[in-house]
């Protein structure tokens, strides 16, 4: 998987070598003597577009014209519900054309084409664009404050004041799981530990034809997943990704109390290790893995609250999938992580009328087209509704990451790259868990005092201030 590594780094180097080029060769419109234009109910409006949350919908702009490409991972609706959400959203703005281009490998393919300025108009934000570089990539939808009074969770893509991306929707972080297979297994209760659910996965194999845990190691980017729970999910801790991370002694260190970042890495690596998994991993099928879970062919999958419906609508059987929290608990109470899925970001290189229409339609899908209701994530708008696939959540408290300090908003991204974790951006170091507990290569503790030494020594070479 190494070269998996070389790829990412060299992506990243890519990406910086583009944007220093572009910085140097760009020559403001003023510097042009040129304003581009655009017709706002016969009003010229120049360069200086609105925001997003000053747009009116069907009111303003109903005569822009332009022609948007969108670049979307959601390869399975491309064809089908995005088609109604055009024919939906040209009823207000029928001057508008939006063609969608879905990307299998969508990070590592998207992280690369954003070295150009012609990629398309409208993209997810790939997790590989680092927050210094938003700028010059996207386009500003406003401000943090003033965006924040009527959207949530927007500090992921916000640097500077500045919000460059809009979650599609918000995931919470826990297991989809086959309710039936439960039964089946005699898993009376849901598990609240680590341990708690190694047992659970072991009266799945014991007394069911199911795989207690899928890993979908093969697909890459599943692997990923699993840091999304090694903040709120098992800290209960808002602080803790954008600050605390950064700024403790050997952050994964296992902890007495079975929580932190070691707890979730445990549990995949002791379910490889215990024959909990798949035969061969290697071989992993993720479009094949939603019919099967929808069967009752495998027990559970650790995925965001976005892979509930992809499951339920796979099969016959949608009443059988349920979505659990992470078996982690802190102080008696369970927690769990709530972030946005990719958010919507807009070409700072498109044109004028390319920005307007864009942006009218991601401000349109955000708050008119259900999207995130319906993929069983929480709605962005705040005060929307939640949906019936986090009935299961009850009790357990949501955690919302605070944004790093003032000053410190590039210090996660600079400490991550330096120390080639890649927490939350590529998945070798997460494949290295479950390659490491089939050979029996490694233990869990080698990986982890090797992933603190490399922490350690990154915040050394930055001069972070180490304070937990």
């Amino acid at each position: 998987m190494k070269w998996r590594k070389l790829l990412c780094m060299l992506l990243v180097i890519a990406m910086a070598m583009a944007l220093t080029a572009c910085k140097s060769n760009e020559t403001s419109d003023k510097e042009k003597g040129k304003e581009e234009e655009v017709t706002n109910g016969g009003e010229s409006v120049d360069e200086e577009f609105p925001t997003m949350d000053s747009l009116k919908l069907g009111t303003d702009y109903t005569d822009i014209k332009a022609d948007l490409k969108f670049l979307t991972h959601r390869t399975d609706i491309v064809n089908t519900r995005f088609q109604e959400y055009i024919k939906e959203f040209q009823k207000l703005y029928p001057n508008v054309n939006i063609t969608y281009e879905a990307i299998t490998d969508y990070a590592e393919d998207v992280t690369i084409r954003l070295t150009t300025d012609d990629w398309g108009d409208i993209c997810m934000i790939p997790t590989t664009v680092q927050k210094s570089e938003l700028p010059n990539l996207f386009v500003s939808f406003g401000t943090l404050e003033n965006l924040g009074k009527t959207y949530d969770y927007l500090n992921n893509f916000a640097f500077e004041g500045n919000v460059y991306g809009i979650p599609s929707t918000v995931n919470a972080q826990g297991i989809v799981y086959n309710k039936r297979v439960f039964q089946e297994a005699g898993i009376a209760e849901m598990p609240k530990t680590p341990d708690e659910f190694l047992d659970a996965l072991q009266k799945i194999k014991d007394n069911t034809d199911a795989i207690p845990l899928y890993t979908n190691f093969a697909a890459g980017w599943t692997m990923a997943a699993w840091d999304a729970y090694i903040g709120g999910s098992a800290t209960g801790d808002p602080d803790f990704m954008n600050n605390k991370l950064v700024h403790s002694k050997n952050p994964f260190a296992k902890k007495d109390d079975m929580t932190g970042p070691y707890a979730v890495y445990y549990i995949l690596y002791e379910a490889v290790a215990r024959g909990l998994v798949e035969d061969d991993p290697t071989t992993t099928d993720w479009e094949g893995c939603k019919g099967m879970m929808n069967r009752g062919e495998i027990g559970t999958l650790v995925l965001g609250s976005w892979a509930v419906t992809q499951m339920q609508q796979a099969g016959d059987n949608p009443e059988d999938i349920g979505y659990m929290p992470f078996p982690i608990t802190v102080n008696g109470k369970q927690y769990a992580s709530a972030g946005p899925d990719y958010c919507y970001g807009i070409n700072a290189k498109s044109s004028t009328e390319e920005k307007i229409a864009a942006m009218l339609y991601i401000k349109w899908l955000t708050e008119k087209s259900n999207f995130a209701y319906d993929e069983g994530g929480i709605p962005v708008v705040k005060g929307a509704a939640y949906p019936p696939t986090l009935q299961s959540f009850d009790g357990v408290t949501l955690v919302i990451d605070n944004p790093a300090p003032a000053g410190e908003e590039t210090l996660f991204d600079q400490v991550n790259s330096e120390s080639e974790m890649g927490i939350n951006v590529e998945n070798t170091h997460v494949q290295r868990i479950v390659e490491a507990a089939m050979d029996k290569s490694e233990t869990l503790d080698d990986i982890i005092n090797d992933w603190n030494q490399k922490w350690s020594a990154a915040q050394e070479k930055l001069n972070v201030e180490i304070k937990y």
